[in-house]
């Protein structure tokens, strides 16, 4: 029976990445994304280096109901899935009470509710089998949450304490539950606003390849969650020993634009 890692915002940056490090290391994939274009042109690539299976599913994941049905999709095809990583996520910089509700909303269903979905799903699969991993991709805002990426940071937040919990829960069936927490990646992610931020300029986005690296062996062999880059441990930190007042206007400074 041929087991497949399912990966959602696969078609760029860390996704993407994860991607191609797992298939060199001879995992099949299920790759899950909105653009097909995209998707066929990294299962062409995976198809031309490695002896791996590689399937595709179009998918927007901020829509209702779109775990249910790509999980339903999933079983309908008969595909094993021990791997789980809930990449795809969207993130917007601006003043709250001026930015798209509608947005706002996508962004939650995107990086919240759909992840909550797929992890319960494809975990409860798990159990059954008696093995399985998952990763789930937080950030650094998870432990350090900034001023005009109010919901985002609100959103990452509530995936690190997710992971954490349900982690807990599933000790001693097989199944781990990981984070991975990265600073600023050079991605599509980032707006030209973000780039201009104090956060950005000070703290260089780290390559989408060295970030994939670190979750691939967090996936395949870690526990609970890591931070990656040793800049991005320390500002992690800074939270836990300086008072309330001054860490609100530490944030604020990192999040304006100058």
């Amino acid at each position: 029976m041929k087991e497949y890692t399912l990966i959602t915002g696969a078609s760029t940056g860390i996704g993407y990445e994860i991607a191609i490090q797992l298939a060199a290391k001879n995992h099949n994939l299920i790759l899950i994304a909105r653009s097909q274009d995209k998707l066929e042109s990294l299962q062409r690539e995976i198809n031309n280096k490695y002896e791996v299976e590689v399937h595709y599913f179009i998918y927007d994941l901020s829509e209702p109901n779109s775990a249910q049905d790509l999980f339903k999709n999933i079983k309908d095809h008969k595909f094993t899935v021990t791997g789980l990583i809930n990449n795809a996520g969207f993130g917007e910089y601006g003043n709250f009470i001026e930015m798209s509700l509608k947005k706002d909303e996508e962004m939650i269903s995107l990086n919240v509710t759909t992840l909550v979905g797929l992890t319960k799903l494809f975990a409860a699969e798990m159990v059954k089998a008696g093995k399985g991993r998952i990763m789930n991709i937080a950030s650094l805002l998870s432990f350090i949450p900034l001023p005009y990426y109010s919901v985002y940071s609100a959103t990452k937040s509530f995936v690190l304490a997710f992971t954490e919990t349900v982690s807990a829960e599933l000790q001693g069936t097989g199944v781990t539950l990981t984070a991975l927490c990265p600073g600023t990646v050079d991605t599509p992610f980032h707006s030209d606003n973000m780039r201009k931020t104090i956060a950005m300029k000070a703290n260089k986005p780290m390559p989408a390849n060295l970030v994939a690296k670190e979750g691939v062996d967090l996936f395949l062999y870690g526990k609970n969650k890591k931070i990656v880059g040793t800049m991005n441990w320390f500002l992690s930190n800074i939270p836990r020993f300086t008072p309330d007042k001054v860490m609100i206007k530490i944030k604020k400074n990192l999040a304006s634009i100058k």
